[in-house]
């Protein structure tokens, strides 16, 4: 019996060929294959159809969306970029520049330019990016004017306090990075486990960590691992949970933040994508931003309450965009390289996703020497698509099979390391940006000679 999806598709493919010169159909030929998931076809043809009608904009934007859902991120930006610079750029462009650039870690730059698209043209609003990018509803709020908070006077008892945890994995949960738990150690750990002896010497309990590097490597494991390691607290801060577009209130989410971190010391305070909280004032053009920081500044240095037991760490994937007063001493003053996982590590986590899977003498080892570059969040992909394989077959046949060496190095090659184009942005400031010598690590990785 013949599908009825593929009776369209091919109805469709055949209308597109008699009548090349017909644009409308062939996009209706791509969003027909989108929706049923077939974006290698959907790609194919959103590239026929660009040879008939370079120019067109609704094509462009639908090739770089199939690109975009294949994670082909790098070809959906070069059509984006294009379009979005462009005297009166597409919203929809806009939009889907949006997206990219939220997946990519810039959220600054993804929350303005999805304000621009919908100051464009409210009917592009994503919900569901908003959410992402802890953005409120601002469009509920037309013809209101913002007005300052008197956050000072507050009742913080109002504001939604964030879920403490307490961890119970310690850096055992850990694949290698033993520099770095010795980083770790030295500045949060030890201080606790001999705070007499830190006493004695007048040195108090708190401080910072900056963690950086390629993301998936493991920053946010190894924060809550920290908090595990000491049996502390753990408070972790996405944008979303400080970010407000209200003027103030963003300042009165991250005070009550610290108010509870102070609350419930020992407490290990992360803030993932800090640079979306901290990034350099001198980029700004608006002063709402350098508030914010000199808030966060205020906040760290203790100056109304005391840090004393707070441990404040923060991941970023682009410290280069970070306000450079946040690495003072007393604030972040240890920045720590986490650098993908080397080969040992790589065996320690691929066991470790393994676990509890049913496994036929799965050599890590191998997996290992055949996914250099890998981060973390890459081999669990790997285990990830090799599961659904086995899924697939299992439902076929009827009769489940363990995992083999064979299978996840299968899956293994049709992963590409994310870390690459990571080291591509980060080689370059290392070279020609590098102030005090703060990215020579990563020149060191890279085997480059200074």
């Amino acid at each position: 019996m013949t599908n009825p999806n593929d009776a369209a598709v091919e109805a469709l493919r055949k209308a597109v060929s008699l009548a090349p010169e017909n644009a409308g159909l062939a996009n209706e030929l791509i969003r027909l294959l989108v929706d049923l998931l077939r974006y290698e076809e959907a790609e194919q043809a959103a590239r026929g159809a660009l040879q008939h009608h370079p120019n067109e904009v609704p094509l462009q934007l639908a090739l770089a969306d199939v690109y975009g859902r294949q994670g082909k991120d790098s070809h959906a930006l070069a059509i984006i970029e294009t379009l979005v610079r462009q005297k009166n750029p597409d919203p929809r462009a806009l939009l889907m520049h949006a997206r990219l650039m939220q997946r990519q870690g810039d959220i600054r730059g993804a929350v303005a330019t999805y304000r621009e698209a919908v100051d464009r043209d409210e009917s592009v609003a994503d919900p569901e990016l908003e959410s992402l990018l802890g953005v409120e509803d601002f469009r509920s709020h037309e013809g209101e004017e913002p007005e300052a908070a008197a956050w000072q006077d507050a009742d913080f008892e109002e504001i939604p306090q964030l879920q403490a945890e307490r961890p119970e994995d310690g850096f055992e949960s850990v694949g290698g990075m033993d520099a770095v738990k010795e980083e770790i150690r030295v500045k949060i750990i030890y201080p606790l486990q001999h705070a007499d002896m830190y006493a004695a010497y007048g040195k108090k309990i708190g401080g910072g960590i900056l963690l950086y590097g390629p993301p998936g490597c493991g920053k946010t494991h190894l924060a809550r691992a920290t908090a595990g390691e000491v049996s502390a607290s753990f408070l972790s801060v996405g944008i979303s949970d400080v970010l407000d577009m209200w003027i103030g209130n963003s300042e009165k989410n991250l005070h009550a933040l610290f108010e509870q971190a102070r609350h419930s010391k020992p407490c290990v305070l992360f803030f993932d994508e800090v640079d979306a909280l901290g990034a350099s004032r001198a980029d700004m053009k608006r002063s709402g931003g350098r508030q914010l920081i000199n808030q966060f500044l205020s906040e760290l240095d203790g100056v109304d309450a005391s840090n004393e037991g707070v441990l404040c760490l923060a991941a970023t994937n682009t410290p280069w965009h970070l306000d450079s007063a946040f690495r003072r001493p007393g604030r972040f003053d240890r920045v720590v390289f986490v650098p993908p996982p080397d080969q040992q590590a790589r065996e320690q986590i691929v066991r470790i996703l393994l676990a509890g899977k049913p496994t036929d003498q799965v050599d890590s080892r191998k997996i290992a020497a055949k996914t250099a570059d890998f981060s973390g969040a890459d081999l669990k992909a790997v285990v990830e698509r090799t599961i659904e394989g086995k899924l697939q077959e299992a439902i076929r046949s009827g009769l489940p099979k363990p995992i083999t060496t064979a299978d996840l190095l299968r899956s293994a090659k049709s992963v590409r390391p994310s870390t690459r184009e990571w080291f591509a942005t980060a080689r370059n400031h290392a070279l020609y940006a590098n102030e005090g010598g703060l990215y020579d690590e990563i020149l060191d990785y890279l085997k480059i000679k200074r």
